[in-house]
């Protein structure tokens, strides 16, 4: 005969939990950390005369910005000329966003998003200027320039899957109007000795990228062209997501035609607020 009971599991119902009499606590996970988002925040400078041209540069970065969501051609405007007061005033305008870029080499150049998606800040040796556009070119053109080339080694002990890896990876980078191909290295076996063979062999190049968001998205490109490494990690620093992405620019740098359209809007309301 069959019986309906069941014994409870064990681990389970009254006694089987620390009581702090015990001297065991329960520990939580840490809750994520704050996200960063936009926020309205006006300049804390006194409008003269002497600040309009950073008002009629901004002003036209408002205007490229509603073009540049529908074409997605990139605009730029040149600051050199303008003194430390008008600068001063463009950085506070703009302040600083999610994306950093550095691209290293000669010259060094450092690409800092704004708090309005796909408008960027440029500056370099001798260099200053806003480029609105999904991604500025310079970090594009010039990420794969290797400052540390790959290497032919050959296979040692504990390297598995990486040649295979290795022969998919320079199938798809010489594939330059290829469709976006990502390895997924969390989910493929792999040893320290594999990442440290496909180091070696893939080079260094230029480009490095930190996108904060809802943790970080560290991106970085080696020296096979179209070949980046992309990194995310949760709001405590722990990696989650480990990829190679095989495209131009991975997806996450880039800022859709939509938010472009909206940082128009946004730029265009700071600027109202501050006339």
């Amino acid at each position: 005969m069959v019986s309906n009971f069941h014994l409870p599991p064990s681990g389970f119902g009254p006694g089987s939990q620390p009581v702090p009499e015990d001297g065991e606590d329960l520990h939580y996970l840490d809750m994520p950390a704050k996200m960063h988002t936009y926020a309205p925040q006006l300049p804390d400078i006194e409008l003269t005369e002497d600040l309009a041209p950073a008002i009629a540069i901004l002003d036209a970065v408002v205007a490229a910005a509603t073009r540049v969501s529908a074409s997605l051609i990139a605009e730029r405007f040149d600051l050199t000329g303008l003194d430390p007061a008008n600068r001063r005033l463009v950085a506070e305008v703009l302040r600083e966003g999610e994306v950093s870029v550095k691209v290293r080499g000669l010259p060094p150049v450092r690409v800092q998003e704004s708090v309005f998606a796909g408008i960027w800040r440029v500056q370099g040796a001798g260099e200053d200027w806003i480029e609105v556009a999904p991604v500025p070119a310079i970090a594009v053109t010039r990420a794969f320039e290797p400052l540390r080339r790959g290497q032919e080694v050959a296979p040692g002990p504990g390297v598995v899957n990486a040649p295979a890896l290795w022969s998919e990876l320079v199938d798809k980078s010489a594939d330059a109007g290829g469709e976006l191909h990502v390895i997924n290295l969390t989910l493929l076996p792999h040893t320290p000795e594999d990442l440290d063979w496909l180091d070696a062999r893939l080079g260094e190049g230029s480009s490095d990228i930190l996108s904060r968001g809802y943790g970080n998205c560290r991106i970085r490109a080696t020296a096979l062209p179209r070949v980046w490494r992309v990194q995310f990690y949760n709001s405590q620093d722990q990696l989650i997501l480990d990829t190679f992405e095989v495209t131009a620019m991975p997806e996450v740098v880039l800022a859709a035609p939509e938010d472009l359209a909206d940082s128009a809007k946004r730029l265009n309301d700071v600027l109202e607020a501050v006339r």
